[in-house]
Parts: C-alpha cells; sequence; structure tokens
C-alpha cells in the first residue's frame, strides 16, 4: 500500500498539524508519565496564578513544561519503537531505553531547579505574611 503524500503547502501543513495534535491527546490520555506531567503543570499554573507571578517567570515555566513533556514524549517514542522492534528483553535496546529516560530525567531536574528559584521567594513572603 502506497502513501499518498499531501504536495500542497497548506494542506500539507494542516494535515501535519492534524497529526501532531492527535499524537498529543494520545499522549496526555494514555500515557501515565505524561498525565502526571500534565498534573504537575496544573498545579504549578495554579501557583503562578496565586502567586501573580513576572511575565519573565511564566515564560521560563511555560518553557519548562513544555521542554518536560516534549522529552516525555520522545522518550515515550523511543520506548515505543524499541518494543516495536525488540518486544523481548535485549540489553541494547534496555540502554536506549534508559538513555532516553535520563534525558527526561535532565529535562525535570532542569525544570525543578528554575520553579525553586521562582518560588521559593514566593513561598518565604507568602509565610512571613501569614505565620509570623
Amino acid at each position: 500500500m502506497e502513501h499518498n503524500r499531501d504536495t500542497n503547502f497548506i494542506s500539507g501543513r494542516l494535515k501535519s498539524f492534524k497529526y501532531a495534535f492527535n499524537g498529543a491527546v494520545k499522549l496526555i490520555s494514555s500515557e501515565h508519565s505524561i498525565i502526571a506531567q500534565f498534573i504537575i503543570a496544573l498545579i504549578a499554573t495554579a501557583f503562578g496564578l496565586f502567586f501573580e507571578i513576572t511575565r519573565t517567570e511564566w515564560m521560563f515555566q511555560i518553557f519548562g513544561i513544555g521542554l518536560i513533556v516534549a522529552t516525555e514524549g520522545m522518550n515515550t517514542a523511543v520506548e515505543k519503537i524499541a518494543d516495536f522492534i525488540h518486544p523481548g528483553f535485549h540489553i541494547q535496546i534496555g540502554i536506549i531505553k534508559d538513555v532516553a529516560a535520563g534525558a527526561v530525567f535532565f529535562a525535570a531536574v532542569t525544570t525543578l531547579i528554575v520553579g525553586l528559584i521562582i518560588y521559593i521567594p514566593y513561598f518565604e513572603r507568602f509565610f512571613d505574611l501569614h505565620f509570623n
């Protein structure tokens, strides 16, 4: 079966967007790691609204959320490809999966550090005002 590629620029981009959107929906609705990250992102967004963080802080927070979700998505894709290619245990497949998960780890730690830089001063002020 041959795939008919859309050679029209506009309709081709619209189809690409539709496929990407469908993939995002599949990730958010079926992958536990993405669901967990999505919940954490909602909590971070609630904190941002509560503390009225600055525009620059919003940019860093949104970038961090996007970085984690994107790397989680790529990690999921790598895992699914690896499982498709070699469904059973294989030492090299395990290494590939570990490296992909390591990328998520770096994104998560980086975003956590950024989050701490943003929110520690807000929490300190909040506790000083309400408990001192």
